[in-house]
């Protein structure tokens, strides 16, 4: 893999092709898991171990899948990593696990995850297609992250709630007052929705200024020569 593929792999991931604001995949975790930026980025690395390792197993193996019946094995592939995942997570980040509750075991339906399977494992090698899954997914965990922390900052006016669950000497950051009467919006599906949606906007809107851009920096287009014929 060249450097050139790899910046075009990570920017896909990370900004053009983002999962969440630019294909608009995976909506029931991103609204239901995102009540806080930890919930959020939590999911989101489990999502990346399973994006990367189903990414380098599909590829590995994308010549000996029959095609078709590729889709049964992928879900197989991508069932038996969510199942590990899942039973570390009970193992060792117990709270986490039950906070998170359904959303790991529903990684397997993720189309986020078997999108890439399909769209870039089965057709690419294994180290191409593991950047790709991290990158996805990385891609993934900061739309959560930004998304979670405008939520919880919103709805109580913190940031990091739920840390302890993670690293216990941590506690969360209390950014505004404790008298904040906290706005319920932003815990609700609606507010997810409507945050969401100035996302996306501002993803549209920077891609329309680097385009803008980008057009009165191109060098101007020399206009095609006349014929000979008109010359005479």
């Amino acid at each position: 893999m060249t450097r050139d593929e790899l910046a075009t792999i990570a920017r896909n991931g990370l900004w053009k092709q983002n999962t969440s604001l630019g294909q608009v995949l995976g909506l029931c975790p991103l609204l239901a898991v995102t009540t806080n930026m930890v919930n959020g980025v939590m999911l989101s690395l489990a999502t990346i171990i399973v994006m990367a390792l189903a990414n380098v197993a599909v590829a590995s193996l994308r010549n000996l899948i029959p095609h078709e019946i590729r889709i049964p094995v992928f879900i197989l592939i991508v069932a038996a990593l969510v199942t590990v995942v899942d039973l570390l997570f009970n193992a060792n980040l117990h709270e986490l696990y039950v906070v998170l509750g359904i959303f790991i075991p529903l990684i397997v339906t993720n189309c986020i995850v078997l999108a890439r399977v399909e769209a870039f494992a089965a057709k690419n090698p294994p180290l191409n297609s593991t950047m790709d899954g991290v990158f996805m997914g990385l891609g993934m965990l900061w739309t959560l992250a930004v998304l979670g922390a405008m939520r919880e900052f919103i709805s109580s006016g913190t940031l990091l709630g739920g840390i302890d669950m993670v690293f216990p000497a941590l506690s969360p950051i209390q950014v505004l007052p404790e008298s904040y009467p906290g706005f319920l919006l932003g815990l609700l599906p609606p507010g997810a929705f409507i945050l969401l949606g100035c996302m996306i906007a501002w993803k549209n809107w920077m891609d329309a200024r680097a385009a803008e851009r980008a057009k009165r920096q191109a060098p101007p287009v020399a206009p095609p020569a006349a014929p000979a014929e008109a010359l005479g």
